[in-house]
């Protein structure tokens, strides 16, 4: 079951228009400074996060780095980060914005 809904989410993010170009970078920024900030160093000028968890810019730069992975992994829950409860769209500004944090 867990692989089905995988699969639905996967599908929904992908028919996003291209969801790293048509997304809000910009309110991505914002929701990562509300949402992610406690934990992940979100911007270069954030001082520091938690050492046990990746800056957005080493998971932008990572090889395997994937924008449409990375709002799919978003719209799932996750036991160690909180319940952003995001929509499609706020996924993809979200996964637009650490893309543009490993420029």
């Amino acid at each position: 079951m867990n692989r089905l809904i995988r699969a639905m989410l996967l599908i929904a993010v992908a028919a996003l228009p291209g969801v790293s170009l048509a997304a809000d970078a910009a309110n991505g920024e914002r929701l990562a400074k509300r949402w992610c900030a406690a934990c992940h160093v979100v911007a270069a000028d954030q001082k520091s996060g938690d050492a046990q968890v990746s800056p957005f810019s080493a998971i932008a730069k990572r090889p395997d780095f994937d924008a449409a992975q990375l709002a799919l992994f978003l719209l799932l829950p996750h036991p160690k980060m909180p319940d952003m409860s995001l929509t499609r769209s706020e996924a993809a500004d979200l996964a637009a914005y650490i893309v543009s944090q490993g420029q």
